[in-house]
């Protein structure tokens, strides 16, 4: 079992030394800013489970300085660290540094490509440029963190072999469009997610999540997919491990 996707940092949690013990698996923790970043570093020297994830978050672009990056590219050699994340785009808010979030996202995209990781891509109202840009890097290895866009979409992403992540939204019932998604979607191009310590799958919607919740967003593709949860497991945990190089 992986989470592919999560936020264990000690802003949100009072123990992350115990959020990480109880994780029955594997987890992949991502960066969004220097000090996170820093943090990713900490955990995954600490920690056999935690495999990290370094990148500027499109909401933290503003605070960007010559030494985010240096921060990155100075710890992509690191076997811990297996992709570039998470980054991308976020016009949620409007568009007013438009530009710059993606001139960062194309630099980011560029270390991936340099340093053969797989890159983890937030997109948020940006599904177009998102995928226009992706485009550009034919060779980088993409993760959508969160999918949530159309099926339409999901298979224009799918054709260039990126993978879609998915989290605990899909057990809200307003997620009619991602339950499409994964319906339609193969196996093959799903990876498990939480974004703990947000989106906190049914029952426990509105606490606190945390990466052992993955489970139940796999119980939730099973059931789909009319498959048992041990068959998503172990393809989900195939799909994690090619996709980001995990030496497991």
């Amino acid at each position: 079992m992986i989470d592919t996707h999560c936020h264990i940092f000690k802003e949100y949690y009072s123990d992350t030394k115990d959020v990480i013990n109880r994780m029955d698996g594997y987890m992949i923790v991502a960066g969004c800013d220097d000090k996170t970043n820093l943090e990713v570093m900490e955990l995954v020297n600490k920690y056999d489970k935690v495999f990290g994830v370094l990148g500027i978050q499109p909401e933290e672009v503003d605070k960007v300085t010559k030494d985010s990056y240096k921060i990155i590219e100075d710890n992509l050699n690191n076997p811990k660290i297996v992709g570039v994340g998470e980054i991308g785009l976020d016009y949620h808010y409007g568009e007013t540094n438009k530009d710059k979030q993606q001139i960062i996202f194309r630099k980011m995209m560029e270390l991936a490509d340099k340093y053969h990781k797989t890159v983890v891509i937030h997109s948020r109202d940006a599904i177009n440029d998102t995928l226009g840009i992706i485009k550009e890097y034919p060779n980088v290895k993409c993760d959508l963190h969160c999918y949530s866009s159309s099926l339409e979409m999901a298979h224009e992403f799918v054709k260039r072999g990126c993978m879609l992540g998915i989290g605990g939204v899909l057990t809200f019932k307003n997620a009619k469009k991602l339950v499409q998604v994964v319906s339609e979607i193969p196996l093959e191009y799903l990876l498990l997610e939480t974004d703990s310590p947000y989106l906190s799958p049914e029952p426990h919607r509105g606490e606190v999540n945390n990466p052992m919740n993955v489970r139940l967003v796999a119980q939730k593709i099973a059931e789909i997919k009319g498959i048992s949860l041990e068959k998503v497991l172990e393809v989900t945990t195939d799909n994690a491990i090619r996709q980001f190089d995990l030496p497991l």
